[in-house]
């Protein structure tokens, strides 16, 4: 599936992938660089685009060489990714090495004899100096595979030299667009269509035999038709073509977003199946995952935070955007699906409520803003531990609400919408590199004036949202329900054999009892008498109604006996005092149906 018209210039660096041994993980890559310096440095990246983390690729690199004809050439290992190796001038350089890829995410590699996968930011050297040159990528068919199937290959490169499989050679513009096209091998479902008179493919890999694949695909491209008119009414995108690679497994779920495809994992009992019309909640999810993606191609793929103009692959690349282009992208992925007709207004209302809920339920709200939260995704947000709720907010969940309450703000006076605002920026911006000074010029042409206190006070300050408010406004009533247990006690736990605390949240009940997280709730005792828990529930059974209870504790070595209150707290949430974690749970009701009709149906 071609990014381009078959006029690029003939590709100066070569690399070739071949699947070295499936059972060892072992991909083995042979890099030719035609013309090398006379002094060139090579580095493989740290991180991949849209993975905010520091993952160091180069851990998986071993057994690298390099020669010039017969001749061997040293390589010396200048740091953690980077090598240098001294050439002579006028013959080509050829490295080979192995890459251990075991990772079954969407993020880095994985081989084993069933399938193959990989990013090339986690396979492919970079030649410095020359990262804008032309490069060729030659992708090696496994010579033997259990069961004597045959694998296929697929990817969104450009096609130069392949056979009906889909191996063979494919071509890239530079090296960005090189580690920009995610690879997927193996024995796969595969269907294309159009959408907009775009050519699209659909590739699924782990499907089980009930898997409706027809449905999948129509409700695929439901959601880019969508997506496309969203964004140009008739026109077309920004791409050729484009690719999906859905991954079903046991229990995986994720996406990463590229230029023109994007790879995704999927619980398979996600996907849907044959003879069954009701959609599950997990499939909505699955389509929410797919939204959220193919939205990614516009919002951070073309129209992207000024600061990722170029990546810097050696190093962490931060910006304060990601509230936004994350955000704001999980605000539309649900939307959309409902404008595509795949929900109706109670799903989408209840998952806009387990969003508010989500952010209600994290108590870090109060210490970090959301752009404080983009900046420190690299140290934060993929590093979970138990104080992480309590610390931080999520750029997503609470970007979400933000894109929420300026739509609705928008919607309420009356000259314009966030969808006007993404298609303004578009064009302002040339679907190019945008600064938040652009959100706000944006939005003070279109909503008449300027809306900095708002972004200062949500984006830049920990102020609550005015969600109620601006949903009230708009013929939506947000309601609370009585909570679960664990999220009365503000206690986050795991139940098997015993109650195993992995969080407390910050002013919750169990922390004002002094429950900490790693403590195993043993017990509790009631009225003198003492009994054994093995789940949450046990809880309500012996408690009864009593307003106060001892819990039996287990912290390392001791034995702890904690008084703990089982009162809700009382206080109603105002403007200026956050939820209480346990506070109820959020639902959503349509008390006027013009306006709120007008807003979820665009």
């Amino acid at each position: 599936m071609p990014i381009h018209t078959p006029t690029l210039p003939a590709a100066a660096i070569h690399y070739r992938i071949e699947a070295a041994d499936l059972h060892a993980h072992l991909f083995r890559v042979t890099l030719t660089i035609d013309q090398p310096a006379v002094v060139q440095e090579l580095s493989l990246p740290v991180w991949i685009a849209g993975s905010y983390l520091v993952r160091e690729f180069s851990k998986n690199l071993q057994h690298l060489r390099a020669r010039q004809g017969r001749r061997k050439v040293a390589l010396v290992q200048l740091d953690k990714h980077r090598w240098r190796a001294s050439c002579r001038a006028g013959a080509a350089l050829v490295l080979d090495y192995e890459v251990y890829a075991n990772d079954p995410s969407v993020r880095t590699a994985c081989l084993n004899a069933t399938r193959g996968f990989f990013n090339g930011a986690s396979l492919c050297l970079q030649v410095h100096g020359q990262a804008e040159q032309p490069c060729s990528l030659e992708i090696v068919a496994p010579k033997i595979i259990a069961n004597n199937t045959r694998w296929t290959c697929a990817t969104g490169l450009f096609p130069f030299q392949i056979d009906e499989n889909g191996f063979g050679s494919y071509l890239a513009a530079n090296y960005d667009e090189l580690v920009d096209c995610p690879v997927e091998m193996g024995t796969f479902w595969s269907a294309r269509f159009t959408a907009a008179g775009v050519a699209h493919r659909l590739v699924v890999t782990g499907a089980a035999p009930s898997f409706d694949g027809q449905r999948l695909l129509t409700d695929t491209r439901t959601i880019c038709e969508t997506a496309i008119a969203f964004w140009h009414g008739k026109g077309k995108p920004p791409f050729q073509n484009y690719l999906f690679l859905l991954h079903a497994s046991e229990d995986g779920y994720g996406g990463l977003e590229h230029r023109n495809s994007t790879a995704l994992i999927c619980a398979r009992a996600d996907l849907p199946r044959t003879g069954t019309t009701p959609t599950s909640e997990g499939y909505t999810t699955l389509l929410g995952l797919i939204s959220h993606e193919y939205f990614h191609t516009w919002n951070v793929k073309r129209l992207r935070p000024a600061e990722f103009t170029r990546y810097d692959y050696a190093r962490e690349n931060y910006t304060e955007l990601l509230w936004f282009f994350e955000g704001f992208t999980s605000y539309y992925d649900d939307l959309l699906l409902r404008r595509a007709g795949l929900i109706d207004d109670a799903a989408y209302l209840k998952l806009i409520g387990k969003t508010i809920q989500q952010v209600e339920q994290t108590p870090g709200r109060a210490v970090q803003t959301v752009a404080q939260a983009s900046f420190d995704a690299w140290v934060k947000y993929y590093r979970v531990d138990e104080n992480t709720p309590n610390a931080t907010v999520s750029y997503y969940t609470k970007g979400a609400l933000v894109a929420l309450c300026l739509d609705l703000t928008l919607r309420r006076q009356g000259r314009a919408s966030l969808d006007d605002v993404m298609r303004a920026l578009w064009q302002r911006c040339a679907g190019g590199p945008m600064a938040e000074s652009d959100l706000r010029a944006v939005l003070q042409t279109l909503a008449g004036r300027s809306l900095d206190t708002e972004l200062d006070a949500w984006v830049h300050g920990t102020t609550e949202l005015p969600v109620a408010d601006l949903l009230a406004a708009h013929g939506i009533a947000l309601e609370r329900e009585a909570a679960p247990l664990a999220q009365r006690l503000g206690v986050r736990v795991t139940e098997r054999t015993a109650v195993h605390i992995t969080g407390v949240l910050r002013g919750g009940l169990a922390e004002r009892a002094g429950m900490a997280a790693d403590d195993e709730w043993l017990g509790i005792e009631v009225q003198g008498q003492g009994w054994r828990i093995r789940k949450l529930a046990d809880i309500a059974l012996y408690a009864g109604n009593a307003k106060q209870v001892t819990a039996l504790v287990g912290r390392g070595d001791q034995l702890l006996r904690l008084p703990l209150e089982l009162a809700l707290p009382t206080a109603k949430p105002g403007k200026n005092t956050p939820p209480a974690p346990g506070c109820g749970v959020v639902c959503l009701r349509i008390t006027d149906a013009a306006p709120a009709t007008r807003w979820l149906a665009g």
